[in-house]
C-alpha cells in the first residue's frame, strides 16, 4: 500500500492522506538504502525487506496515483485517498510532482511525468502563478500570487531544454530584489514583496543548479 502523510514538505496539512510525491521519494530512498546495506554491511534480510517495501509502494502508486485528465492525459495526482478521490495540484516544496526525476523516481522523459509537468506548469494547477515579473509554482503556505524560487530552480533541474534552463536562471537572477540570495517566495508582479530574505534550502538548490549547469551546459551561463 501507500505511506500515509499528515503534512506536506511545506508543513501544510494534507487534504488526502496519501501524498504522492513523498511516496515516490520513499520508493527512491528505500532502494538507495538497500544499495547501501548491500555495499557497506551486507544483510540480505534487511536488503530484501527494503526492496519489498519499495516495490509495494511503487505498485500502489501505479494503481492509485494516476488520473486520466481530459486535457493532459495520464498524470500523477498530488494526493489520493485510496478510494478514488484525488487532489490535482502541485506545490513548490520538494518532494513535488515537478521534482520526481530529480529525486530519482523516474526519467525526465517518462510520458506520464511529462504530462504531469505540463499540468503543474500551467494555470490548471491552482498554485501556478504568472505575472509581470515571473512565472512559477507557489503553494498555500505563502498564499496566492507568491512564487517560490525553489520551484523555478527545480523546473531547470528537471529540464533538458537549454532555453528553459536559461529562462529559469535569468528569472532567478532578476527576482532576488537586490538581496543576492533566494527568498522563500516573491510576488509574481513585484519581487520586492517577498518572504524570508534568506532561505537556505532554496539557496542550496540554486547553487546546485549553477554548479550542474557549469559542468554540463556551460554555454548557458556564458550567454
Amino acid at each position: 500500500g501507500l505511506i500515509c502523510s499528515a503534512f506536506r514538505p511545506s508543513d501544510d496539512a494534507t487534504i488526502f492522506p496519501f501524498l504522492v510525491p513523498s511516496n515516490f521519494f520513499a520508493v527512491s530512498s528505500l532502494k538507495q538504502a538497500a544499495e547501501m546495506v548491500k555495499a557497506l554491511q551486507p544483510d540480505k534480510t534487511l536488503e530484501n525487506n527494503l526492496l519489498n517495501l519499495a516495490n509495494e509502494v511503487s505498485s500502489a502508486l501505479q494503481k492509485h496515483a494516476i488520473v486520466n485528465h481530459p486535457k493532459y492525459g495520464k498524470i500523477y495526482a498530488f494526493e489520493v485517498d485510496g478510494f478514488g478521490s484525488t487532489y490535482l495540484m502541485d506545490d513548490s516544496n520538494v518532494p513535488s510532482l515537478l521534482s520526481l526525476p530529480y529525486l530519482g523516481a523516474m526519467k525526465a522523459d517518462d510520458p506520464i511525468y511529462q504530462n504531469t509537468r505540463k499540468f503543474a506548469l500551467s494555470k490548471d494547477n491552482p498554485y501556478f502563478f504568472k505575472g509581470t515579473a515571473a512565472e512559477g509554482i507557489g503553494g498555500p503556505h505563502a498564499g496566492q500570487d507568491m512564487i517560490w524560487p525553489m520551484s523555478i530552480t527545480m523546473r531547470a533541474l528537471t529540464s533538458n531544454n537549454d532555453t528553459e534552463i536559461k529562462y529559469c536562471i535569468d528569472t532567478l537572477r532578476k527576482t532576488h530584489a537586490g538581496k543576492g540570495f533566494m527568498h522563500e517566495s516573491f510576488n509574481k508582479d513585484n519581487p520586492a514583496n517577498f518572504t524570508r530574505a534568506w532561505f537556505a534550502w532554496s539557496n542550496t538548490l540554486f547553487g546546485e543548479l549553477l554548479w550542474r549547469t557549469y559542468n554540463e551546459k556551460p554555454g548557458i551561463l556564458k550567454s
